[in-house]
């Protein structure tokens, strides 16, 4: 399978925003390997990152030391969804066969948490319980996704998909307090594509519209002390989430998304922010941009 890539001249930069910092600190750059979607580990020393189908490890007290492959056993090659399980232990990932798998972060033999339903199942949220798990369930990529809840033992378990209404619906996470599933959906949109930050209540019920923008806007990731989050703003008119683009990466609190506290303008899109990149202890967040050469 054929994974992105760095093109000629360009870079993964592994960059830390916060309420503090106008200008983002830049933690990580490699020239070797185009990686996404950092998670934060629970104890705070430590990114997990995925590139070209593998997980990778970085440690944010010395990110000089590089990046660590972690090795798994029958474990698929992956996509960029991927989210920490909360006993610190664990993650959860997703694999380009369709499914979600846990493992241990110290790498090792994985469990399949879905059933083979000839649907492809996208990861982006766990409870705080880790009992169970909210994807982007899909029957086919012309078909939008829907938010799908499921228990998160092995082989899968009965499976409630939320009505969200209209268009497409991307990644579900739950709030910290596990009353909240926050996502983002074209449900709001004016036009084709449009995505808007929305939030639905845990187990169904109205979808709320949580900012109204004109920028298409995805992936709202909150802070574990609830009182902050992160997103991506594509340019009006992007249809999805691609790489390549000019995107502003927002700090809003969550009381007054509609302000940003920081506006971090990158070269990136897929890739920056797919999945909650917070530290545990809610200062900064972890995200990737993808610089080219003058």
């Amino acid at each position: 399978m054929t994974f992105r890539a760095l093109t000629p001249g360009q870079r993964s930069r592994v960059l830390l925003g916060s309420p503090s910092d106008a200008e983002p600190e830049v933690l990580f750059e490699t020239d070797e390997l185009l990686v996404e979607a950092p998670n934060w580990s629970l104890d705070g020393s430590t990114l997990y990152l995925n590139g070209n189908g593998q997980l990778w490890s970085l440690s944010v007290e010395d990110p000089g030391a590089g990046l660590t492959r972690i090795e798994f056993t029958g474990l698929p090659e992956l996509n960029n969804d991927h989210v920490l399980d909360p006993d610190g232990d664990h993650i959860l990932l997703s694999a380009m066969d369709r499914h979600i798998y846990r493992a241990a972060l110290s790498g090792g033999s994985v469990t399949k948490l879905t059933a083979d339903d000839d649907r492809w199942h996208f990861l982006h949220g766990v409870s705080p319980d880790g009992a169970r798990i909210a994807y982007v369930e899909l029957e086919g990529f012309e078909h939008p996704g829907r938010l799908a809840v499921a228990p998160a033992v092995e082989g899968g378990g009965p499976v409630t998909v939320l009505d969200t209404g209209d268009g497409h619906l991307d990644g579900p996470e739950w709030s910290p307090d596990g009353r909240w599933l926050v996502c983002n959906t074209e449900h709001f949109g004016t036009e084709p594509g449009h995505a808007q930050l929305a939030r639905i209540p845990d187990g169904g019920g109205t979808l709320e519209h949580l900012v109204a923008s004109d920028t298409v806007d995805w992936f709202p990731h909150l802070s574990p002390d609830a009182r902050l989050a992160s997103y991506i703003a594509f340019p009006a008119g992007t249809i999805g989430h691609p790489a390549d683009l000019d995107v502003e990466v927002r700090l809003v609190s969550i009381d007054d998304w509609a302000t940003p506290l920081r506006r971090y303008p990158v070269f990136g899109g897929q890739g920056t922010i797919n999945v909650n990149s917070w530290a545990p202890d809610s200062t900064r967040f972890a995200f990737v941009a993808y610089p080219t050469a003058p």
